[in-house]
């Protein structure tokens, strides 16, 4: 989608959620653009790579990887050392269910408390009132990964019992009201991850969020692997744009359904021949390993990988010679995207739009940062 639709997104709705916001941080492209190393804007993390659910979609299925255990001092350096660095954001959300770690209220609170801005994404099992009361006030955001709108689909979908269905339904409806309830700024949502052949979903799932009270509903697509483990015909997507205008309409003043068009329409495609977006956007795994993206997790990959906080200071990594050449490989002539990618990566958007800027055919916003910028 062309630059002048962003501008009317940010401008009519200021929570941009299908586009890159790294057009906001022009000290930082510029920083880069001079061959400085630049701390990444937004990490993608996680203290574990354990997760109670066994989701049909899930990508983490795919990047299995050595690594250690994070435990509660590692996670507070690598949050103290992201802070020093110049991470704005921190997300925990990559390859595995942090919830399931004891510190995981803790962590928020500290990395909020370093001047991060944090938010989650979680199965949301283990939200409990306590958990809600501890965290939510040091969120920018908590999303709940909730792929469907049924009980009996939700199990099947997400590999869980039924019955946490309606335990994951109150947990939602506890975090909105404590939000309503002590004006809190988080942003309270409800993911669901699309697969063409679970689309009877979408419709029972956008009614239930906007039932549930939730600010937004995001429908995503599904990331496939480069080995095909996770199989996904994107052409079949087409046939549900007019279900997912349907959906869309369920929006309000108060509520709202987003479909990542975006990636959705483009059928997984680069236009892009250059890997510049990752250090914007930095992944660690849940066994401490850092890697430019979550895709290069996987062993096979660890050629491209750059360490393990287990067993080294995330601030030392970022100061290796190994950590800018790495980066530095990805956004050469020496590799190609195109041809050597997952497609739809994390960094996707990013990668687009600074190889545009590059290009000369995009420019800095100058409008005001949009909500949630530091995740970008």
């Amino acid at each position: 989608m062309n630059e002048e639709f962003v501008n009317h997104v940010v401008s009519d709705n200021p929570l941009l959620l299908d586009h890159s916001k790294v057009s906001w941080w022009k000290d930082r492209v510029l920083a880069w653009e001079r061959g400085e190393k630049i701390a990444p804007i937004t990490m993608d993390c996680a203290w574990t790579r354990r997760c109670q659910a066994s989701c049909s979609f899930c990508y983490a299925q795919a990047q299995a990887s050595e690594g250690g255990v994070i435990t509660r001092d590692i996670a507070f350096q690598f949050l103290e050392d992201a802070a020093e660095i110049g991470v704005k954001g921190v997300s925990l959300i990559s390859d595995g269910e942090s919830t399931m770690v004891d510190y995981y209220a803790d962590s928020i609170k500290h990395g909020s408390a370093l001047g991060l801005k944090m938010g989650v994404g979680s199965n949301g099992i283990l939200f409990t009132k306590d958990t809600l009361e501890k965290i939510l006030p040091h969120l920018s955001y908590l999303r709940v990964n909730f792929s469907a709108g049924e009980k009996k689909r939700y199990a099947e979908i997400m590999g869980l019992k039924q019955s946490m269905f309606d335990k994951v339904k109150q947990n939602i409806s506890d975090a909105v009201a404590i939000k309503k309830r002590d004006n809190l700024p988080v942003s309270i949502n409800m993911n669901l991850v699309c697969m063409p052949k679970d689309a009877d979903q979408l419709l029972p799932f956008s009614k239930l969020a906007k039932e549930l009270g939730v600010d937004y509903g995001i429908i995503k697509h599904t990331a496939t692997d480069p080995d095909g483990f996770l199989k996904v015909d994107y052409k079949e997507y087409e046939n549900l744009y007019e279900l997912f205008r349907e959906c869309e309409a369920l929006s309000d003043d108060n509520f709202r359904i987003a479909v990542k068009w975006s990636r959705i329409q483009d059928e997984g495609k680069r236009a892009y021949t250059k890997c510049f977006g990752t250090p914007f956007i930095l992944q660690l795994s849940g066994n401490g390993l850092v890697a430019p993206c979550g895709p290069l997790f996987q062993e096979k990959y660890r050629a491209f990988h750059i360490g393990n906080i287990t067993t080294t200071r995330f601030k030392d990594l970022f100061n290796s010679p190994r950590y800018w050449e790495v980066i530095s490989y990805l956004a050469s002539d020496d590799f190609n995207p195109q041809e050597r990618c997952a497609v739809n990566c994390l960094q996707h958007n990013t990668n687009d739009w600074l190889f545009k800027y590059k290009a000369g055919e995009r420019s800095f916003q100058s409008t005001s940062m949009p909500v949630h910028a530091e995740f970008i």
